[in-house]
């Protein structure tokens, strides 16, 4: 990626639903006096999308943006994944197909605003690839067989080749490992507008549901996904009771 080229046009794009079971009523978890959700919206605004908007089926959550001068958009309330969600808005807003939509996590406060920008130059610089994402280099080996942590191996020009649960590319050979780059990705997405349309008729595929990672429908259709390689983790998102005292521990520092 050329480090000084022009940030493209984009827009920020927050699925957020209630139903979580980990941490009920999630997006709403008060952080200093702000809904998450909102808390994260802030954050997307701090980067160079063009606009923020928050995609949800709940109206709690949009009276709690709209409180706070966050856009919002009704989605509908079936929607399997978020990325579904996000279509549903790329088809409301009737985006071009070639605008580029950032998918920002709803339970990333700490988002570093930099990051949304990157993915979205990936995908700009990349126009033979409808989807970029974001992957870090990791050494820990618990880490590595982690199957909550999910991995990326790519090819020589940076695209995805696989993501997987699994300790990929699992070392063999001993002698190899120093050798051996292990990648986890992170799950911030830039996708092509038309992508998602056509996402919207995809089936999903056979290793989608094995692994329960909704990326490899697209690598099974024969989409190409740009990594982009970050110099470090940005801070762990919420999933639980105790990721968001950490959060609210460490806000405002």
């Amino acid at each position: 990626m050329n480090p000084a080229a022009k940030t493209p046009e984009f827009l920020v794009v927050i699925p957020a639903r209630l139903g979580s079971t980990r941490l009920p009523r999630k997006p709403l978890a008060d952080i200093h006096g702000k809904p998450m959700v909102v808390r994260v919206a802030e954050r997307a605004m701090l980067s160079s999308a063009q606009s923020v908007i928050v995609a949800t089926d709940s109206p709690e959550i949009q009276a709690a943006c709209d409180v706070h001068r966050i856009e919002c958009l009704l989605t509908r309330d079936d929607h399997p994944t978020g990325t579904d969600r996000i279509t549903e808005i790329a088809q409301q807003l009737k985006l071009p197909n070639d605008a580029i939509v950032v998918n920002v996590q709803g339970d990333e406060p700490l988002i570093p605003p930099e990051l949304i920008n990157q993915v979205a130059l990936a995908l700009a610089e990349n126009p033979t690839c409808a989807i970029s994402t974001v992957g870090v280099a990791i050494q820990d080996q618990a880490e590595i067989d982690n199957p909550n942590v999910v991995k990326v191996v790519l090819n020589r020009a940076g695209e995805a080749m696989y993501f997987s649960r699994a300790a990929i590319p699992f070392v063999r050979d001993v002698s190899s490992q120093r050798a051996t780059e292990h990648l986890r990705h992170l799950g911030i997405y830039a996708y092509k507008a038309d992508f998602l349309e056509a996402y919207s008729r995809l089936e999903p595929a056979h290793p989608e549901k094995a692994e329960a990672l909704e990326q490899l429908r697209a690598l099974w259709n024969g989409y190409r996904i740009k990594v982009h390689i970050a110099p470090e983790a940005p801070p762990a998102g919420v999933d639980t009771q105790e990721d968001l005292e950490r959060i609210r521990a460490v806000w405002g520092r």
